[in-house]
């Protein structure tokens, strides 16, 4: 059966933050106490005028294929957000929405990639990024940030890895997985490195642009740096700030040929995003948005309860990031220990996996987002439920010899 499949799925690994959380499911369902902090998943409702959006649409028989791209109501509104909170002026054919924000990279990187491309993603990254890369025929460069720059990607380090063959930058801010947002200030510093490259393209994934927290301020690197803009794709969607992770929208924005290109892949994939799904994303954009800042609250106070009692437990290092729904907490303190039966953790992955056996909590082990020795917690889910977690990680912890 090998031969049969193809030489470029030997390029690419299943999504570990998916098979953690599936993984969890079944332990659930065969009847363990399973705790899961694997999915990056708000765990709030959709908003009821958002759910009324998508009920109204199918009312109307809004049920029919749409534009490739998606519908014009719905480009408007993003023409319209991407005025109102970055200060970035696109017109409605320089929008492009898939269904999610997954196939927004998949079909810049299949537009643009030729073999021996280089794209450049700091670690930790989502899991995603260098798969999708490696199966559009590229070559993924990962540089390592550090915890001691709150994992922060540092401009000479990114100035180092820019060669001739490289053609893209991933950019995440807030980031998923360890929650690091950029200031303005900070971000300025890379867009002045990209600046000197025009070969170099930013793709800025901006998914989790309103989930920051301490009065911090969110900027993108096409607002920081307005020379970069027409070689900027500057891409979001609905699925984390409006909680509508199911309803598969993510949208971009960008140079009108690099649009053409990547329509031109959607067209043959997916085709256009769901009819419904895209009329609740004009409501999700256009309506009232005074819930995200009440859902942050909560967000806000469950980021500070994790970090306080994941720094409680022996051998683990946490600090707090700034936004998204994660933290990226150090196991270095509990590398080279041992469980009550004897099983050594010798990396991140053993100390997931014997957490997972030993007490039932599904975390995701830091190599899979290519920084080690690290995990991530996702703590969109409630405060009782990330206490009794805490709790059984310091008891874990605590075990070890």
């Amino acid at each position: 059966m090998s031969s049969f499949l193809a030489s470029s799925l030997s390029r690419v690994q299943p999504s570990a933050t998916i098979a953690v959380t599936d993984k969890a499911r079944q332990l659930r369902a065969a009847g363990r106490d399973v705790i899961g902090l694997g999915a990056g998943e708000p765990d709030f409702d959709t908003p009821e005028n958002i759910k009324q959006a998508g009920i109204d649409a199918i009312a109307r028989g809004e049920t029919k294929y749409t534009a490739v791209t998606g519908i014009d109501e719905l480009k408007q509104a993003i023409c319209a957000k991407f005025e109102r909170d970055n200060g970035l002026s696109y017109e409605p054919a320089q929008c492009f929405v898939a269904p999610g924000g997954k196939p927004v990279i998949y079909d810049a990187m299949m537009a643009t990639l030729n073999p021996g491309d280089e794209v450049i993603i700091p670690a930790p990254y989502w899991v995603s990024y260098p798969d999708i890369v490696n199966l559009a025929g590229g070559n993924p460069v990962s540089i390592e940030t550090r915890a001691e720059d709150g994992f922060k990607l540092q401009p000479e380090d990114l100035e180092a890895a820019i060669t001739d063959k490289t053609k893209w930058f991933i950019f995440n801010s807030p980031s998923n997985p360890s929650g690091a947002a950029y200031t303005a200030a900070e971000l300025k510093k890379l867009t002045d490195v990209l600046v000197k490259y025009p070969h170099v393209w930013i793709l800025t994934d901006d998914m989790y642009e309103h989930l920051t927290y301490d009065n911090f301020v969110f900027a993108t690197p096409a607002q920081v740096e307005p020379a970069l803009f027409d070689r900027t794709l500057t891409m979001n969607g609905v699925s984390k700030a409006y909680c509508m992770t199911g309803w598969r929208i993510g949208y971009c924005a960008g140079p009108l040929e690099l649009i053409k290109a990547m329509t031109k892949i959607q067209s043959q994939s997916t085709s256009n995003p769901t009819s419904i799904s895209q009329w609740a994303a004009v409501e999700a954009l256009n309506g009232p948005q005074d819930f995200i800042a009440e859902n942050n609250q909560a967000f806000k106070r469950r980021r500070d309860l994790v970090v306080e009692l994941l720094n409680k437990a022996d051998g683990i290092d946490c600090i707090t990031p700034e936004g998204a729904f994660y933290v990226y907490p150090s196991c270095a303190g509990a590398i080279g220990k041992s469980t009550p039966d004897g099983k050594v953790i010798e990396s991140d992955e053993d100390f997931a996996t014997q957490l997972l056996e030993s007490e039932g909590v599904a975390v995701v082990h830091g190599a899979a987002f290519g920084l080690s020795p690290f995990f991530r917690i996702s703590y969109a889910t409630a405060d009782e439920t990330l206490v009794e977690a805490c709790a059984r990680i310091e008891k874990f912890c605590a075990s070890l010899s």
